[in-house]
């Protein structure tokens, strides 16, 4: 009984609060819109403060309160996590007040939304790419900003995700026996990271790769095949002579060697 009584305070609060806010919505008076948005705003009833700052700006445009009003509603839907709306906002704040001294924050946080909505390495890339691009070109327009320094962790984040799926691909081609796919891809990936403390595990693989193919391959092809594990393996020298998987380079161009040396006979 007691739990019955709760949910229906509960569901008489609700109801009085919406009854509330629509009252507030629906009333003409500007000023009185505008305190109210700021206050659902700082209370961070930010659905509540986003009708009320939307049916407002018509209103305050021109006014010496429209930049700072405007600025909250685009921020209203970052904190509120709607990072697709909160970035068009960003976006239009910039084109609207392109000499305001919170430009600089805005460019940020405009790029930032597309880093929120950067999916996981397996899915689509895009947004990563974008959040890329957007915070270059935040670097480039802003290269001594304080902002700098973050924008270029999540530059490093975003490449990180970027090189993750791009292994998984590769590793996927790897497991279902496609391994000149394989070879290519991982290939791809030592070339494109050339700084990632994985670039020589990446030239490895390419090299098994390259090494199963040719392994795997009909007798008249297997030579010129193995010629190409070879020119891996000294590209795997040339870069990486220090690396501890070298070891295992070597054994690849070992059974490579004998490979050739009996398709000589």
């Amino acid at each position: 009984m007691n739990r019955i009584i709760v949910v229906f305070l509960v569901i008489v609060s609700l109801s009085s609060c919406t009854s509330k806010f629509q009252k507030v919505l629906k009333n003409k008076d500007t000023d009185f819109k505008v305190k109210m948005a700021e206050k659902y705003f700082e209370a961070k009833q930010y659905r509540n403060a986003q009708q009320l700052f939307e049916s407002v700006i018509p209103f305050v445009k021109g006014t010496p309160r429209y930049e700072e009003l405007y600025l909250k509603f685009a921020n209203s839907y970052y904190y509120d996590k709607d990072y697709e709306n909160a970035e068009n906002l960003f976006k239009t704040f910039v084109e609207y007040f392109p000499n305001s001294p919170k430009t600089e924050e805005v460019e940020f946080l405009r790029a930032y939304t597309y880093f929120k909505r950067s999916p996981k390495p397996e899915l689509d890339q895009t947004t990563t790419n974008k959040a890329i691009q957007a915070m270059q070109s935040f670097i480039d327009g802003h290269p001594t900003s304080p902002k700098v320094k973050e924008a270029t962790e999540v530059i490093d984040a975003c490449r990180a995700k970027l090189e993750a799926k791009d292994f998984k691909t590769a590793t996927l081609y790897f497991d279902l026996a496609l391994y000149r796919a394989a070879a290519i891809s991982y290939g791809l990936l030592s070339d494109g990271y050339p700084d990632s403390k994985s670039a020589d595990k990446y030239k490895l693989l390419t090299l098994k790769s390259y090494y199963q193919f040719a392994e795997n391959s009909f007798a008249e092809k297997q030579k010129e095949r193995f010629e190409k594990v070879v020119e891996e393996y000294n590209d795997f020298v040339d870069r990486f002579s220090d690396s501890p998987l070298l070891g295992d380079a070597k054994k690849i161009k070992k059974q490579t060697d004998n490979f050739l040396n009996n398709l000589k006979k």
